[in-house]
C-alpha cells in the first residue's frame, strides 16, 4: 500500500503530522509491502490551496499513485474527490497519533478506521483538517 500523511517540513518517518491536509507543505508518502514492511519513504510537495481548493491535494496524490491518506479531518468535497480517484481515507486523531511512525504503526495494527461521510468537517472552523 502507498499511503500519504500530511506532515510538517521536512517530512519523513519522524515527522509531525500537519493539522490541515489541504494547507500542509508536504505529504510524507510511505510504501508498505504485503508483509507491512516499509519499503520506501518520500515526500511530495502540496500545491497551492487557493489554486483549486481542497481538490488540489487529491490530484497531486492521485498523480503520485497514492492508495490511501491518513487525516485528522476533512471536508465533504475533498472526501468525495478522494473517493472518485480511488484513494481510501483513514482517520487518526493527531493528538494520539502525532507522527508518521505512529500512523504507520496504527495502520499495520488495523487500529485506524476508514473515515465516513458523517465525520466530515461541516465548515464551522473547529475542524483540524
Amino acid at each position: 500500500m502507498r499511503v500519504a500523511i500530511p506532515t510538517q517540513n521536512p517530512g519523513g518517518l519522524e515527522a509531525e503530522r500537519s493539522d490541515h491536509f489541504g494547507h500542509c507543505e508536504i505529504f510524507t508518502v510511505v510504501d508498505l509491502d504485503e508483509t507491512n514492511t516499509v519499503t520506501g519513504v518520500e515526500t511530495v510537495a502540496n500545491g497551492s490551496h487557493d489554486a483549486g481548493g481542497c481538490l488540489v491535494p487529491v490530484q497531486i496524490l492521485h498523480d503520485a499513485n497514492v492508495e490511501a491518506i491518513v487525516v485528522g479531518g476533512m471536508g465533504a468535497r475533498p472526501m468525495r474527490g478522494f473517493a472518485d480517484v480511488g484513494i481510501k481515507v483513514y482517520f487518526a486523531n493527531r493528538e494520539t497519533v502525532p507522527t508518521v511512525n505512529a500512523v504507520i504503526a496504527g495502520l499495520i495494527a488495523n487500529q485506524l478506521t476508514v473515515m465516513h461521510a458523517d465525520q466530515v468537517c461541516k465548515g464551522s472552523g473547529n475542524c483540524h483538517h
